[in-house]
C-alpha cells in the first residue's frame, strides 16, 4: 500500500515540474516575435494560460515588467513541497 502511495505522489509531483517547465518555455517565448502564433505557442498557450491567467488578474505589472509568472512558479513549487511533506506524513 505504501509503494502505491509512493508511486501516486511521485506521478503528482513529476506532473508539476512538467507544467512548470511548460509555463518557463511560454514565458520564454514572449522574447520572440510571433512565437505564440505558433502550433507550439498556441498548445502551451491552451495549456499554461488559464492557470496564469490567475496571478495576472491578482498581480499587475510594475513598470512594464509582469512577475505573475514568476508567482505563480513559485506557488507551483510551494505546492509540490507541500505534496512532498503530505508524503512524509503519510508514510511516517
Amino acid at each position: 500500500m505504501l509503494a502505491f502511495v509512493g508511486i501516486i505522489f511521485s506521478i503528482l509531483s513529476r506532473l508539476i515540474d512538467v507544467y512548470m517547465f511548460i509555463i518557463v518555455i511560454y514565458v520564454l517565448m514572449s522574447w520572440f516575435p510571433n512565437a505564440y502564433q505558433t502550433k507550439l505557442g498556441q498548445w502551451l498557450g491552451r495549456i499554461s494560460e488559464p492557470y496564469l491567467n490567475i496571478f495576472y488578474r491578482i498581480i499587475p505589472p510594475i513598470a512594464g515588467l509582469s512577475f505573475a509568472p514568476l508567482v505563480a512558479l513559485l506557488v507551483l513549487s510551494m505546492a509540490q513541497y507541500g505534496l512532498g511533506a503530505l508524503y512524509n506524513i503519510i508514510v511516517f
